[in-house]
């Protein structure tokens, strides 16, 4: 994946669409890369695959109740009678800029202090359709496929291998905006999830002969694979969860996602205003969880501000987001989400990480007189697009020299942050990694 960062936030999928735009390099669809993959199948035993999409890596739906209170006329005429609606991905929202405040307005969370914990703007009713299916993750909108494709080619890659939907092939998707929250702070939208990602692990297992699923997550879905994992008893992991296998996690975060937080982010997009998606993003409880973390970014500044003076590393994220205005977002990140990202711990079952290098990505962000409302300029290091990758080799340094913890990095020079879903080369190695597990397994219990 949020581009998964993206590895991302909410608007990362838009740059997915113009890339979509590009012809594609299918994964394993000559003739010899069918073959292989029908041989592989041959000599294995599958055991079940999850797959778990990234930040804005599913579809979302929407219902408006009586206690929406639209922004403008436009917000009004455009409440779809309290029918449930494709809020994500819209693509209307895009080309039209009326539409595109109003789909921010139904997009924002709440952080409601009395409660700790975060919910969804007043009115607004919220739901991902598909749980336990692929549908939901293949692409982003069904009516336009070539432009909102998400997982559909590493799908179709894994069912020329053997595997099939609903029976071998299972999709996790969830409502991205939310996040967890570090031990004595709620977090219901995310702990909800947790609970039913366990469950669909569980009965793809037993669906299976009792085979442990394998995990493959994208981005900001390997923060929720690995956060399932530690928080479950190492009797459960063994039983149930064979690998991990994570693409393009943000592991650390992402610089970018500085940008983001600071003046919105439009990737680019001539049509969109970042301004007007700024408060969105900023609301996202998950955005919070993808700034940069002090422990793997360092003391080295992200953000020179010129029109204050000041400058900001990862460890001063606080004062950052009082300066660019966003003061209430200082305490659930230091409370909430912060503990988090300080210590990666090890899940205890074998982790491999397929990531993206050497592409240009953000790593220091140059406001100048015109303050957080203008664009910066923007100097470009190592990573894949969208997170760098310090971030992506994260767990390099977390879990080097252990004795108990496997983990396998593969990295993909030129891959971009969503281009690993869909580029031959790229698929090519995950689908190796996948029958290498299987066949793995399938010695260890003979």
């Amino acid at each position: 994946m949020k581009p998964q960062y993206p590895l991302f936030y909410h608007l990362l999928l838009l740059l997915l669409i113009l890339m979509m735009a590009l012809p594609l390099h299918p994964p394993l669809s000559s003739a010899a890369g069918a073959e292989e993959g029908r041989r592989g199948q041959r000599r294995l035993v599958l055991h079940p695959v999850v797959l778990i999409p990234g930040n804005g890596g599913n579809q979302l739906e929407a219902r408006l109740t009586s206690e929406y209170e639209p922004s403008s006329l436009v917000c009004r005429l455009n409440k779809n009678g309290g029918w449930w609606f494709r809020l994500w991905f819209d693509p209307a929202a895009v080309v039209l800029r009326g539409l595109t405040r109003c789909f921010a307005e139904r997009m924002t969370l709440r952080y409601d202090p009395q409660i700790d914990d975060y919910r969804n703007a007043p009115g607004v009713d919220t739901r991902v359709p598909y749980f336990g299916s692929a549908r939901g993750i293949r692409y982003l909108d069904p009516h336009l496929k070539h432009l909102t494709e998400y997982m559909a080619t590493l799908v179709s890659s894994l069912e020329q291998i053997g595997y099939k939907e609903s029976n071998s092939l299972f999709g996790a998707p969830y409502d991205f905006r939310y996040g967890l929250a570090a031990a004595g702070h709620p977090s219901q939208v995310g702990a909800q999830y947790l609970s039913d990602l366990k469950e669909l692990i569980e009965s793809a297992a037993a669906a299976n002969g009792g085979r442990p699923a394998i995990l493959v997550a994208h981005s900001l879905g390997g923060l929720f694979a690995l956060q399932l994992l530690i928080r479950s008893p190492p009797s459960w992991r063994r039983r149930f969860v064979a690998h991990l296998v994570s693409l393009s996690t943000p592991w650390a975060g992402t610089a970018e996602q500085m940008l983001t937080f600071a003046s919105g982010n439009a990737l680019g997009l001539p049509l969109v205003d970042p301004l007007l998606v700024r408060a969105e993003q900023r609301s996202s409880e998950s955005n919070l969880w993808l700034l940069p973390a002090p422990k793997h970014f360092g003391a080295e500044p992200i953000v020179h501000a010129a029109h204050i003076n000041k400058s900001y590393s990862a460890f001063e994220m606080p004062s950052f987001l009082e300066d660019i205005g966003f003061r209430e977002g200082v305490g659930p990140y230091t409370n909430r989400v912060k503990p988090l990202t300080e210590k990666l711990e090890e899940p205890g079952v074998p982790v491999t990480c397929v990531v993206g290098t050497g592409v240009d990505t953000p790593e220091k962000l140059f406001y100048r007189t015109g303050g957080f409302d203008e664009r910066p300029e923007v100097a470009y290091g190592d990573g894949d697009g969208t997170v760098n990758a310090v971030s992506l080799l994260a767990l390099e340094s977390e879990w080097s020299g252990s004795a108990n913890q496997s983990l396998n990095v593969i990295r993909l020079r030129g891959i971009s942050h969503t281009g690993i879903l869909k580029n031959g080369a790229a698929i090519k190695e995950i689908i190796g990694v996948i029958n290498g597990i299987n066949s793995e397994r399938k010695q260890l219990v003979r």
